[in-house]
């Protein structure tokens, strides 16, 4: 374990050799659709003087940056609308933006049907109850290490890293691995 400047413990890189069912779930992942808050996030959300601060993870951001360019969508669910949730997703040009108060089951659903998308083609990351439902139906459900336990229950993986320290990145690379495209994005940024 490493510790943080803030004191909080990461974990190392997860070996990358992947449970033969999780590789075959992940290699059909055409959108990854991610909670925001407790997932993106650490969780905390910092109310006062002009509005509400909430910190994003840096190697997320750029973890989606290159799924998006790899030709994977991308796709953010929160049940709780904010207006830094919105400014982080316009920064990173995240496809889907879906804040709203109603079942995430109903609102995926909704874009599934716009997308073209099956619930097979889905890799949905999760971390607390609201999030069993798109955990359970999506081809590929992720829990965040930090979530909890009924989330990792209903989970095909539970990642090493905490939501907002890493475990978004974490995905994408194990999506970006089991498509067969991360070697490529190595020799890219490696020129």
């Amino acid at each position: 374990m490493m510790k943080e400047a803030d004191g909080f413990e990461t974990k190392p890189n997860m070996n990358w050799r992947l449970p033969p069912g999780l590789k075959v779930k992940l290699a059909r992942v055409k959108l990854l659709l991610c909670d925001v808050d407790g997932v993106l996030t650490d969780a905390s959300v910092f109310i006062g003087g002009a509005g509400e601060i909430k910190r994003f993870n840096i190697l997320d951001g750029l973890g989606l940056v290159i799924l998006r360019r790899s030709g994977i969508k991308v796709g953010w669910v929160s049940s709780r609308p904010s207006d830094a949730t919105a400014a982080r997703a316009l920064e990173l040009k995240i496809d889907y933006v879906l804040q709203q108060k109603e079942s995430k089951v109903g609102v995926i659903e909704r874009l599934l049907l716009e997308t073209h998308c099956s619930w097979e083609e889905v890799c949905y990351v999760g971390d607390d109850v609201v999030d069993i439902g798109p955990l359970k139906r999506a081809g590929c459900g992720i829990a965040v290490s930090n979530a909890v336990s009924e989330a990792k229950a209903v989970a095909d993986h539970v990642t090493s890293a905490a939501g907002g320290y890493g475990a978004v990145r974490e995905i994408v690379e194990l999506i970006l691995r089991a498509q067969g495209k991360w070697d490529n994005i190595i020799a890219e940024y490696s020129a």
